[in-house]
Protein backbone atom coordinates (compact mmCIF):
# COMPACT_ATOMS: atom_id res chain seq x y z
CA UNK A 1 0.00 0.00 0.00
CA UNK A 2 1.36 3.59 -1.13
CA UNK A 3 2.13 5.76 2.57
CA UNK A 4 -0.71 7.65 3.19
CA UNK A 5 -3.14 6.76 0.63
CA UNK A 6 -6.27 6.73 2.19
CA UNK A 7 -9.21 9.16 1.21
CA UNK A 8 -12.06 9.01 3.49
CA UNK A 9 -14.41 11.14 1.56
CA UNK A 10 -13.44 9.30 -1.48
CA UNK A 11 -14.23 6.21 0.22
CA UNK A 12 -17.70 7.56 1.37
CA UNK A 13 -18.84 7.88 -2.13
CA UNK A 14 -17.73 4.26 -2.63
CA UNK A 15 -14.43 4.39 -4.21
CA UNK A 16 -11.91 2.47 -1.66
CA UNK A 17 -8.33 3.18 -2.77
CA UNK A 18 -6.65 0.54 -0.94
CA UNK A 19 -8.76 -2.10 -2.37
CA UNK A 20 -7.21 -1.47 -5.59
CA UNK A 21 -3.61 -1.07 -3.89
CA UNK A 22 -4.77 -5.16 -3.02
CA UNK A 23 -6.14 -6.21 -5.79
CA UNK A 24 -2.68 -5.47 -7.45
CA UNK A 25 -0.81 -7.33 -5.00
CA UNK A 26 -3.00 -9.93 -4.98
CA UNK A 27 -2.63 -10.09 -8.92
CA UNK A 28 1.21 -9.85 -9.23
CA UNK A 29 1.62 -13.50 -9.44
CA UNK A 30 -0.47 -13.87 -12.43
CA UNK A 31 1.00 -11.44 -14.15
CA UNK A 32 4.37 -12.99 -13.40
CA UNK A 33 3.52 -15.90 -15.19
CA UNK A 34 2.80 -13.86 -18.64
CA UNK A 35 7.01 -12.25 -18.36
CA UNK A 36 8.47 -12.68 -21.23
CA UNK A 37 12.05 -11.30 -22.52
CA UNK A 38 10.59 -8.23 -23.99
CA UNK A 39 9.16 -6.71 -20.78
CA UNK A 40 10.89 -3.99 -19.12
CA UNK A 41 8.53 -2.62 -16.49
CA UNK A 42 6.79 -3.80 -13.29
CA UNK A 43 2.83 -3.82 -12.42
CA UNK A 44 2.28 -0.39 -10.87
CA UNK A 45 3.71 2.05 -13.49
CA UNK A 46 2.07 4.89 -15.62
CA UNK A 47 2.78 2.73 -18.77
CA UNK A 48 4.13 -0.72 -20.02
CA UNK A 49 7.38 -1.09 -21.28
CA UNK A 50 7.79 -3.80 -24.08
CA UNK A 51 11.45 -4.19 -26.05
CA UNK A 52 9.61 -6.26 -29.16
CA UNK A 53 11.81 -8.96 -31.03
CA UNK A 54 12.46 -8.03 -34.68
CA UNK A 55 14.97 -9.35 -35.84
CA UNK A 56 14.66 -10.99 -39.05
CA UNK A 57 12.32 -8.97 -40.13
CA UNK A 58 12.31 -6.35 -43.43
CA UNK A 59 9.94 -4.51 -42.34
CA UNK A 60 8.53 -4.75 -39.26
CA UNK A 61 5.17 -4.00 -38.59
CA UNK A 62 2.68 -3.73 -35.25
CA UNK A 63 -0.85 -4.84 -35.96
CA UNK A 64 -3.02 -4.49 -33.29
CA UNK A 65 -6.56 -5.94 -31.25
CA UNK A 66 -9.35 -4.71 -29.25
CA UNK A 67 -12.58 -6.48 -27.71
CA UNK A 68 -14.37 -7.50 -24.61
CA UNK A 69 -15.96 -10.42 -23.12
CA UNK A 70 -19.51 -9.05 -24.14
CA UNK A 71 -22.83 -9.93 -22.10
CA UNK A 72 -20.95 -13.44 -21.47
CA UNK A 73 -20.04 -11.59 -18.14
CA UNK A 74 -23.77 -12.30 -17.09
CA UNK A 75 -22.91 -16.17 -16.70
CA UNK A 76 -19.74 -15.33 -14.77
CA UNK A 77 -22.08 -13.36 -12.58
CA UNK A 78 -24.64 -15.85 -12.28
CA UNK A 79 -22.01 -18.62 -10.98
CA UNK A 80 -20.13 -16.28 -9.28
CA UNK A 81 -16.86 -17.94 -11.30
CA UNK A 82 -14.56 -15.39 -12.45
CA UNK A 83 -11.58 -16.72 -13.30
CA UNK A 84 -12.03 -17.69 -16.82
CA UNK A 85 -13.85 -14.70 -18.53
CA UNK A 86 -9.93 -13.23 -18.48
CA UNK A 87 -9.03 -15.98 -20.95
CA UNK A 88 -12.08 -15.00 -23.12
CA UNK A 89 -11.24 -11.40 -23.73
CA UNK A 90 -7.22 -12.17 -24.36
CA UNK A 91 -8.69 -14.74 -27.15
CA UNK A 92 -10.89 -12.66 -28.78
CA UNK A 93 -7.83 -10.32 -29.16
CA UNK A 94 -5.00 -12.31 -30.23
CA UNK A 95 -7.38 -14.46 -32.22
CA UNK A 96 -7.85 -11.27 -34.60
CA UNK A 97 -4.42 -10.61 -35.05
CA UNK A 98 -3.07 -14.08 -35.88
CA UNK A 99 -5.74 -14.01 -38.85
CA UNK A 100 -3.28 -11.34 -40.67
CA UNK A 101 0.04 -13.78 -39.79
CA UNK A 102 0.90 -11.57 -36.77
CA UNK A 103 2.84 -12.83 -33.10
CA UNK A 104 1.00 -11.23 -30.48
CA UNK A 105 3.70 -9.68 -28.49
CA UNK A 106 1.71 -7.82 -24.87
CA UNK A 107 -1.39 -7.67 -23.79
CA UNK A 108 -3.37 -4.66 -21.57
CA UNK A 109 -6.43 -5.35 -19.43
CA UNK A 110 -9.26 -2.77 -18.69
CA UNK A 111 -12.03 -3.83 -15.38
CA UNK A 112 -14.53 -1.59 -14.41
CA UNK A 113 -16.91 -2.46 -11.65
CA UNK A 114 -19.01 -1.26 -9.25
CA UNK A 115 -17.07 -2.24 -6.24
CA UNK A 116 -13.72 -3.72 -6.24
CA UNK A 117 -13.51 -7.03 -4.39
CA UNK A 118 -9.76 -7.44 -4.56
CA UNK A 119 -10.24 -11.25 -4.84
CA UNK A 120 -12.64 -11.23 -7.51
CA UNK A 121 -10.27 -8.60 -9.56
CA UNK A 122 -7.46 -11.09 -8.84
CA UNK A 123 -9.39 -13.95 -10.26
CA UNK A 124 -9.86 -12.21 -13.41
CA UNK A 125 -6.59 -11.01 -13.94
CA UNK A 126 -5.72 -15.21 -13.37
CA UNK A 127 -7.46 -15.75 -16.00
CA UNK A 128 -6.06 -13.15 -18.35
CA UNK A 129 -3.12 -14.20 -17.58
CA UNK A 130 -3.83 -17.52 -18.40
CA UNK A 131 -5.07 -16.31 -21.52
CA UNK A 132 -2.00 -14.54 -22.34
CA UNK A 133 -0.08 -17.88 -21.51
CA UNK A 134 -1.29 -19.23 -24.01
CA UNK A 135 -0.81 -17.00 -26.70
CA UNK A 136 2.32 -16.35 -25.40
CA UNK A 137 2.08 -12.65 -24.75
CA UNK A 138 3.11 -10.55 -21.85
CA UNK A 139 0.71 -8.78 -19.67
CA UNK A 140 2.69 -5.38 -19.24
CA UNK A 141 -0.34 -3.09 -17.88
CA UNK A 142 -3.99 -2.61 -17.52
CA UNK A 143 -6.56 -0.69 -14.97
CA UNK A 144 -9.12 -0.92 -12.71
CA UNK A 145 -11.98 1.68 -12.22
CA UNK A 146 -14.33 1.92 -9.57
CA UNK A 147 -17.30 3.35 -10.71
CA UNK A 148 -20.19 2.79 -7.79
CA UNK A 149 -23.07 3.70 -9.32
CA UNK A 150 -22.73 3.38 -12.83
CA UNK A 151 -22.25 -0.69 -12.36
CA UNK A 152 -24.02 -2.75 -10.04
CA UNK A 153 -21.60 -3.63 -6.84
CA UNK A 154 -21.57 -7.45 -8.09
CA UNK A 155 -21.10 -6.68 -11.78
CA UNK A 156 -17.92 -5.68 -13.99
CA UNK A 157 -17.15 -4.93 -17.30
CA UNK A 158 -13.65 -6.94 -18.82
CA UNK A 159 -12.23 -5.81 -22.34
CA UNK A 160 -8.57 -5.48 -23.52
CA UNK A 161 -5.78 -5.38 -26.16
CA UNK A 162 -3.09 -6.94 -27.95
CA UNK A 163 -0.25 -5.60 -30.02
CA UNK A 164 1.70 -7.93 -32.03
CA UNK A 165 4.32 -7.80 -34.78
CA UNK A 166 4.60 -9.24 -38.27
CA UNK A 167 6.69 -9.00 -41.39
CA UNK A 168 5.49 -6.43 -43.88
CA UNK A 169 6.45 -9.00 -46.71
CA UNK A 170 4.69 -12.34 -44.89
CA UNK A 171 1.54 -10.33 -44.27
CA UNK A 172 -1.43 -12.62 -45.26
CA UNK A 173 -3.20 -11.52 -48.58
CA UNK A 174 -6.65 -12.55 -49.28
CA UNK A 175 -6.69 -12.01 -52.76
CA UNK A 176 -4.00 -14.89 -53.27
CA UNK A 177 -7.11 -17.09 -52.81
CA UNK A 178 -8.30 -19.02 -55.92
CA UNK A 179 -10.90 -20.91 -56.77
CA UNK A 180 -10.09 -24.95 -55.85
CA UNK A 181 -8.33 -23.82 -52.62
CA UNK A 182 -9.17 -25.59 -49.44
CA UNK A 183 -10.53 -24.61 -46.42
CA UNK A 184 -9.35 -26.07 -43.08
CA UNK A 185 -11.53 -26.23 -40.17
CA UNK A 186 -10.09 -26.07 -36.96
CA UNK A 187 -12.63 -26.72 -33.78
CA UNK A 188 -14.28 -24.18 -30.91
CA UNK A 189 -14.44 -25.36 -27.51
CA UNK A 190 -17.59 -23.91 -27.64
CA UNK A 191 -19.58 -20.75 -27.66
CA UNK A 192 -16.63 -19.00 -27.23
CA UNK A 193 -17.89 -15.32 -26.66
CA UNK A 194 -20.36 -14.27 -29.22
CA UNK A 195 -24.08 -14.54 -29.30
CA UNK A 196 -24.59 -14.74 -25.93
CA UNK A 197 -27.21 -11.73 -26.09
CA UNK A 198 -29.34 -14.52 -27.91
CA UNK A 199 -27.83 -17.02 -25.63
CA UNK A 200 -29.42 -14.94 -22.66
CA UNK A 201 -33.07 -14.44 -24.22
CA UNK A 202 -33.18 -18.54 -25.52
CA UNK A 203 -32.50 -19.70 -21.64
CA UNK A 204 -34.02 -16.34 -19.96
CA UNK A 205 -30.41 -15.60 -18.11
CA UNK A 206 -30.34 -12.23 -16.72
CA UNK A 207 -33.43 -11.50 -18.85
CA UNK A 208 -37.25 -10.73 -17.91
CA UNK A 209 -39.18 -13.81 -17.78
CA UNK A 210 -41.77 -12.59 -20.63
CA UNK A 211 -38.49 -12.52 -22.71
CA UNK A 212 -37.06 -15.79 -21.89
CA UNK A 213 -37.66 -18.43 -25.17
CA UNK A 214 -37.38 -21.45 -23.30
CA UNK A 215 -37.58 -22.49 -19.40
CA UNK A 216 -34.84 -24.94 -19.69
CA UNK A 217 -32.83 -26.10 -16.54
CA UNK A 218 -29.48 -24.22 -17.02
CA UNK A 219 -27.66 -26.35 -13.77
CA UNK A 220 -28.89 -29.63 -14.92
CA UNK A 221 -25.94 -32.42 -16.08
CA UNK A 222 -26.58 -33.24 -19.32
CA UNK A 223 -25.33 -36.63 -20.79
CA UNK A 224 -24.98 -34.94 -24.43
CA UNK A 225 -22.81 -32.13 -22.72
CA UNK A 226 -20.40 -35.03 -21.12
CA UNK A 227 -22.26 -34.62 -17.54
CA UNK A 228 -21.65 -30.71 -17.57
CA UNK A 229 -24.53 -28.25 -16.97
CA UNK A 230 -25.97 -25.88 -20.00
CA UNK A 231 -24.31 -23.14 -17.64
CA UNK A 232 -21.02 -25.11 -17.42
CA UNK A 233 -20.90 -25.45 -20.72
CA UNK A 234 -21.68 -22.10 -22.15
CA UNK A 235 -18.89 -20.68 -19.35
CA UNK A 236 -16.27 -22.80 -21.35
CA UNK A 237 -14.01 -20.15 -22.74
CA UNK A 238 -12.72 -19.34 -25.81
CA UNK A 239 -9.79 -21.21 -27.24
CA UNK A 240 -6.53 -19.38 -28.32
CA UNK A 241 -5.33 -20.69 -31.63
CA UNK A 242 -1.85 -18.96 -31.59
CA UNK A 243 0.58 -21.45 -31.43
CA UNK A 244 -0.67 -24.02 -33.71
CA UNK A 245 -1.38 -21.01 -36.14
CA UNK A 246 2.33 -19.64 -35.97
CA UNK A 247 3.46 -22.78 -36.15
CA UNK A 248 1.69 -23.59 -39.60
CA UNK A 249 2.53 -20.15 -40.82
CA UNK A 250 6.07 -21.79 -40.73
CA UNK A 251 5.79 -24.10 -42.56
CA UNK A 252 2.75 -23.58 -44.94
CA UNK A 253 1.85 -20.42 -47.45
CA UNK A 254 -1.28 -20.03 -45.80
CA UNK A 255 -3.25 -17.83 -47.54
CA UNK A 256 -6.03 -16.14 -45.69
CA UNK A 257 -7.57 -17.15 -42.05
CA UNK A 258 -10.81 -16.39 -40.33
CA UNK A 259 -11.71 -16.03 -37.38
CA UNK A 260 -15.44 -17.03 -36.35
CA UNK A 261 -17.30 -14.77 -34.40
CA UNK A 262 -20.26 -13.01 -34.00
CA UNK A 263 -22.20 -13.29 -36.97
CA UNK A 264 -20.60 -17.07 -37.57
CA UNK A 265 -20.07 -18.45 -40.84
CA UNK A 266 -21.94 -15.99 -43.32
CA UNK A 267 -20.24 -12.53 -42.07
CA UNK A 268 -16.97 -14.16 -41.24
CA UNK A 269 -15.23 -16.30 -43.81
CA UNK A 270 -16.22 -13.81 -46.55
CA UNK A 271 -13.84 -12.00 -45.22
CA UNK A 272 -10.89 -14.19 -46.10
CA UNK A 273 -12.08 -14.52 -49.77
CA UNK A 274 -11.64 -11.72 -52.67
CA UNK A 275 -14.80 -10.40 -54.35
CA UNK A 276 -15.74 -13.16 -56.64
CA UNK A 277 -15.15 -16.48 -54.46
CA UNK A 278 -16.24 -17.65 -51.97
CA UNK A 279 -16.84 -20.89 -49.74
CA UNK A 280 -18.71 -24.27 -50.78
CA UNK A 281 -19.60 -26.09 -47.38
CA UNK A 282 -21.20 -29.16 -46.64
CA UNK A 283 -23.60 -28.81 -43.80
CA UNK A 284 -23.10 -32.78 -43.10
CA UNK A 285 -19.34 -31.94 -42.83
CA UNK A 286 -19.36 -29.33 -40.10
CA UNK A 287 -18.66 -30.89 -36.61
CA UNK A 288 -21.50 -29.19 -34.69
CA UNK A 289 -20.98 -29.31 -31.07
CA UNK A 290 -23.87 -30.36 -28.68
CA UNK A 291 -24.41 -26.88 -26.96
CA UNK A 292 -25.18 -25.04 -30.30
CA UNK A 293 -28.53 -28.21 -30.71
CA UNK A 294 -29.02 -27.04 -26.95
CA UNK A 295 -29.87 -23.47 -27.87
CA UNK A 296 -31.45 -24.13 -31.60
CA UNK A 297 -34.03 -26.63 -30.15
CA UNK A 298 -34.69 -23.96 -26.70
CA UNK A 299 -35.10 -21.05 -28.80
CA UNK A 300 -36.82 -22.51 -32.24
CA UNK A 301 -33.72 -20.89 -34.01
CA UNK A 302 -34.02 -21.79 -38.38
CA UNK A 303 -30.59 -23.20 -39.23
CA UNK A 304 -29.48 -20.24 -41.09
CA UNK A 305 -29.77 -17.91 -38.27
CA UNK A 306 -27.69 -20.45 -35.66
CA UNK A 307 -24.59 -20.41 -38.57
CA UNK A 308 -25.24 -16.65 -38.93
CA UNK A 309 -24.70 -15.71 -35.10
CA UNK A 310 -22.50 -18.99 -33.74
CA UNK A 311 -19.02 -20.28 -34.73
CA UNK A 312 -21.29 -23.74 -34.48
CA UNK A 313 -18.25 -25.55 -33.56
CA UNK A 314 -15.47 -24.16 -36.03
CA UNK A 315 -13.63 -21.47 -33.94
CA UNK A 316 -10.95 -20.66 -36.64
CA UNK A 317 -10.84 -21.69 -40.55
CA UNK A 318 -7.65 -21.30 -42.44
CA UNK A 319 -7.41 -21.29 -46.41
CA UNK A 320 -4.67 -23.28 -48.68
CA UNK A 321 -3.85 -24.57 -51.97
CA UNK A 322 -4.65 -27.80 -52.34
CA UNK A 323 -1.90 -29.41 -52.44
CA UNK A 324 -1.05 -27.90 -49.19
CA UNK A 325 -3.50 -29.17 -47.63
CA UNK A 326 -2.76 -32.54 -45.99
CA UNK A 327 0.76 -31.33 -44.23
CA UNK A 328 -1.97 -28.35 -43.29
CA UNK A 329 -3.75 -31.20 -41.32
CA UNK A 330 -0.62 -32.75 -40.27
CA UNK A 331 0.65 -29.83 -38.51
CA UNK A 332 -2.22 -28.85 -37.10
CA UNK A 333 -2.69 -31.97 -35.45
CA UNK A 334 0.82 -31.89 -34.34
CA UNK A 335 -0.17 -29.09 -32.33
CA UNK A 336 -2.91 -30.84 -31.22
CA UNK A 337 -5.56 -29.15 -32.99
CA UNK A 338 -8.10 -31.81 -34.59
CA UNK A 339 -8.58 -29.73 -37.71
CA UNK A 340 -10.59 -31.19 -40.80
CA UNK A 341 -11.93 -30.49 -44.31
CA UNK A 342 -14.69 -28.20 -44.27
CA UNK A 343 -14.61 -26.82 -47.93
CA UNK A 344 -13.20 -25.36 -50.45
CA UNK A 345 -13.47 -22.17 -52.66
CA UNK A 346 -15.67 -21.55 -55.99
CA UNK A 347 -16.34 -18.92 -57.98
CA UNK A 348 -19.19 -17.07 -56.68
CA UNK A 349 -20.80 -13.81 -55.39
CA UNK A 350 -22.72 -15.18 -52.57
CA UNK A 351 -19.92 -15.60 -49.68
CA UNK A 352 -20.99 -18.86 -48.45
CA UNK A 353 -22.97 -21.93 -49.99
CA UNK A 354 -24.14 -24.04 -46.85
CA UNK A 355 -25.11 -27.07 -48.81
Amino acid sequence: MTKNSRSDAYAASGVDITAGYEAVRLMKEHVGRTQTDGVLSDVGGFGGLFKPDIAGMSEPVLVSGTDGVGTKLKLAFLSDKHDTVGIDCVAMCVNDIICVGARPMFFLDYIACGKNVPERIADIVKGVAEGCVQSGAALIGGETAEMPGFYPEDEYDLAGFAVGVADRPKLLDKESVKEGDCIVAMPSSGVHSNGFSLVRRVFGIGAEPEEAKAGADIYAPQEALGGKSILETLLTPTKIYVKPVLALLEQVPVKAIAHITGGGFYENIPRSLPDGLSAKIKRDDVRVLPIFDYIAQAGSISEHDMFNTFNMGVGMICIVSAEDAPRTLQILREADEDAYMLGEVVKSDEGVILW
